[in-house]
């Protein structure tokens, strides 16, 4: 077991990398296992592709679920760790946990009990296509608590400085997925071809196999895990608190998901093509995303800790530093996916050149507003780590929902399907825009009124 990292203490820059790249490795693990799972269907047939991407709109969703325990739990740990409060630390990991398998439950049922009515809202045009989605839909609904589990024990301990250890056991459920996806996706021997399915079994088994391990680890770690107690009473203050940090993140990322969900919808009235490429489009975009998410949890963590310590300059320096290493990274994506997009789009559909035809314009459209997502998660993550969670979901949620009568109107102009993608990078540009603006102007003056 790793020691946890004091992030009250010692050099910024090199305190922020040495726990963010451990938390973006994770986040390129998850990233990892959709790419996995997208590569391997694209080479059984773009039907599946365009079927698992419809169904991961819901997964999506239930991603901004996770964010109620995660983000409230994490902030509550941070601030805690930070005042060396290892008791309340203890107390808050159990409540958190409480709540999120109750959520994950529920979600769980809803997917599995109505998952044809839920795939039969994006309007799919063939059946194969419909009942790929359905059984996608419906097995990994069955293993959604394993999904809902790992980000949390992830957030706990990157929260209490110790990134390195969510990395170790990630990377094992995903060189699991590797191995797994190809055979139950095409089958071998007596492993008949299941497709969409065979990509969903592989998922679920890993991510259990990742929960069980951290289960197994978490009671080794004496610091943070001793004491802690699942079936325990609640305690409503500590439940309140986490609900009050998570709820708004969950609100934007939900909302976020939903107009994902209606920009599928009019997207698939330009062929079931169309949305595999949004699909993989948004699945290889995912490698700015992702670091910038990783990146921002690093933030929010270093902030909270600092906070809970009251070290404003620490805060100040933090959040500065984060931003030119985050702006470097958007802009090395942008690069790459403006430069490299058709060798980047044709990895995954390598026999469909309308698909890579389409994929490209995607990409170098999406290329341009990378600079300003990351610089938006990364400053959403310092909002975080001061418990300020309402001002960067606001921002989003204003953007994010001003894309639907956008997509519509450009869409049914000449542009066509080009008009959503620019959509979706324009508005992405305005918030990682206002974000940091809004953030220097709100959280300084904040900070003036705390005594180191």
């Amino acid at each position: 077991m790793n020691r946890n990292l004091d992030l009250t203490e010692g050099r910024i820059t090199s305190t922020l990398i040495k726990l963010a790249m451990p938390i973006m490795g994770t986040s390129f693990i998850q990233m990892a296992y959709s790419l996995t799972d997208t590569m391997w269907l694209g080479r059984y047939s773009t039907e599946a592709v365009a079927a698992v991407g419809s169904a991961g709109n819901l997964l999506w969703l239930g991603s901004g679920l996770i964010l109620i325990t995660q983000v409230g739990l994490g902030v509550s740990v941070a601030h805690a760790y930070g005042r060396k409060d290892l008791d309340e630390v203890k107390k808050y990991i159990s409540n958190g946990l409480q709540l999120d398998i109750i959520i994950a439950v529920l979600y769980s049922l809803l997917l599995v009990v109505f998952r044809k009515q839920i795939i039969g809202f994006f309007n799919l045009n063939q059946l194969e296509v419909i009942n790929m989605a359905q059984s996608y839909l419906g097995i990994v609904g069955l293993g959604i608590i394993f999904q809902f589990l790992n980000p949390l024990y992830s957030t706990t301990l990157n929260s209490a400085g110790n990134s390195v250890t969510p990395f170790k056991l990630n990377t094992i459920g995903l060189i699991a997925n590797m191995v797994l996806d190809p055979i139950l996706i095409f089958g071998i021997g007596p492993i008949p071809s299941m497709g969409a399915a065979g990509a969903a079994i592989a998922t679920t088994f890993s991510q259990a196999l990742v929960t069980i391990v951290f289960i197994y680890i978490g009671r080794k770690n004496r610091e943070i895990y001793s004491s802690v107690r699942l079936f325990s009473k609640p305690d409503l203050q500590c439940i309140k608190r986490i609900v009050e940090l998570g709820i708004p993140p969950f609100v934007q990322t939900a909302i976020h998901a939903s107009i994902s969900m209606i920009l599928t919808r009019i997207v698939a009235g330009f062929g079931d093509t169309a949305v595999a490429v949004m699909n993989i489009g948004s699945q290889i975009e995912s490698i700015s995303w992702l670091s910038a998410e990783g990146f921002s949890s690093a933030i929010s963590a270093f902030v909270g800790q600092n906070y809970g310590a009251k070290k404003v300059d620490r805060i100040r320096k933090g959040y500065k530093r984060g931003m030119q290493i985050l702006g470097t990274i958007g802009i090395f994506t942008s690069l790459l996916l403006i430069i490299g997009a058709k060798q980047l789009f044709t990895i995954f559909t390598p026999n469909d050149p309308i698909a890579i035809k389409e994929g490209i314009n995607y990409l170098r459209i999406l290329g341009i507003s990378q600079f300003f997502m990351a610089t938006e998660i990364g400053t959403a993550g310092a909002f975080n780590g001061m418990g300020r969670t309402m001002p960067p979901t606001l921002i989003g949620m204003v953007f994010n929902i001003l894309r639907i009568p956008v997509a519509l109107l450009l869409s049914s102009t000449e542009l066509g399907l080009l008009g959503i993608w620019w959509t979706v990078s324009l508005s992405s540009v305005l918030k990682g825009t206002i974000a940091p603006i809004l953030y220097n102007h709100m959280i300084n003056h904040k900070l003036d009124t705390i005594v180191e």
